[in-house]
């Protein structure tokens, strides 16, 4: 017989795997950013800066401490790596092998993207052999002699082929220049490099995703991952794992059916945290908008790529996590020269939860939040309802940064 969770279990459920119900669940320092790595899984990159970079900020929100130069140097340590997931990302080094697939279906020329002159590939590899370790900008003022003069465009589509494809690996990076190596100077002489077989590599997939989240959903694990195969096995390793008992079937009040590890079952639900968190928009907590939208019924839609005419709260909007519950989100930019964090507007959609009880501590994490951008003030904007705005600004006010 299937088990069932209600709603309110099934966000703490979630918060709680997620790291988002303690302060320090994965621990202080370096030590806490590895933790954190291996536990989620991956952590997403971006490029965008209106505030601190995603992978920064889904660290910062989970370690309290947490320094840019803790994740460069587990790079440096080896301890982590960069590759595609969903996206662009962070990945734990003892995961390695998991990515093989896509490296070599990619390197086997099945793939549409990164098509790179095999001349130029040839002679990045050379190049970087020979000399060592290079950013794309190093080639800059190269020329490729195979009779006539090139620019430097078709190295950077060859640095990023050889990367896709598992020759080249990301040795570090300074800001967002990627610094590329040969994986073999790159990975530890320990990491396994076999190629894992279709079913191991859904084993990992579904326990990826029940560690991280809790509970999860054969949508959910497949996630932008394409290919009929992968949902057979995917589904295949589900059914392995009901039979030996190691996970459940569950029915979720007003959703479809899904699958849960078995400990959540003893887990009280009863603590529910007064914090409040900050969350980038590549959280990933929040990355699958389907499942914040069926869990804690908050739409949430990144409106950077929006035309601004049509964009409903803002170009970088945050959503606010109180407790259990999103209350709203907060349209951020960072004023780097000025060392202001603006607050362009504040939306406050949850009207059940009184000012009184999520205000003080969002004004601490707001400050936090601003330190954390190297900014020394702040300033909010606009609110709505407007009915806050007098009172949201008035406590904001009382904010000392030195």
């Amino acid at each position: 017989m299937e088990k069932t969770l209600t709603q309110e279990q099934l966000k703490l459920v979630t918060l709680e795997s997620q790291g988002l119900t303690q302060n320090t669940p994965f621990g202080t320092g370096k030590t806490a950013v590895l933790n954190a790595l291996e536990h989620l899984g991956y952590i997403q990159i971006d490029t965008l800066s209106i505030v601190e970079r995603a992978h920064h900020h889904t660290l910062w929100t989970r370690i309290p401490d947490f320094q840019a130069d803790d994740l460069e140097e587990l790079v440096e340590d080896r301890k982590v790596f960069e590759y595609w997931f969903h996206a662009a990302s962070y990945l734990p080094m003892q995961d390695f092998r998991y990515v093989l697939p896509q490296m070599l279906t990619i390197k086997r020329g099945e793939s549409r993207y990164y098509n790179a002159d095999p001349k130029v590939m040839e002679y990045v590899v050379d190049n970087i052999r020979n000399e060592g370790p290079k950013r794309a900008r190093d080639f800059e003022n190269e020329s490729y002699k195979a009779g006539s003069w090139w620019n430097w465009k078709p190295a950077k589509l060859a640095l990023e082929r050889l990367f896709m494809q598992g020759d080249l690996m990301i040795s570090g990076r300074s800001g967002m220049q990627k610094t590329y190596d040969l994986a073999e100077r790159v990975l530890p002489s320990f990491i396994d490099t076999t190629e894992p077989t279709p079913l191991e590599l859904a084993e990992y997939l579904v326990k990826t995703n029940l560690r991280a989240y809790g509970f999860t959903t054969l949508k959910q694990i497949t996630h932008l991952r394409k290919g009929n195969d992968l949902k057979k096995n995917v589904n295949q390793v589900l059914q392995t794992m009901l039979e030996e008992g190691s996970i459940s079937q569950v029915k979720i009040e007003g959703l479809s059916s899904a699958f849960v590890q078995n400990d959540v079952f003893e887990n009280t639900f009863n603590v529910k945290n007064s914090g409040v968190w900050l969350l980038s928009p590549f959280d990933n907590a929040i990355i699958h908008r389907d499942r914040i939208k069926q869990v804690f019924d908050f739409d949430f839609r990144l409106e950077c790529y929006t035309p601004k005419e049509k964009r409903q709260y803002g170009y970088f909007c945050l959503p606010i996590l109180f407790g259990d519950q999103f209350i709203g989100r907060v349209d951020c930019k960072a004023h780097r020269k000025e060392k202001k964090l603006e607050l362009i507007h504040l939306h406050i959609e949850n009207s059940t939860i009184e000012p009184e009880l999520w205000l003080n501590p969002f004004v601490e994490t707001i400050k936090r939040f601003a330190i954390f951008n190297n900014c020394e003030s702040l300033v909010l904007t606009k609110v709505n309802p407007s009915k806050l705005g007098a009172v949201a600004k008035k406590e904001l006010s009382r904010l000392k940064f030195k």
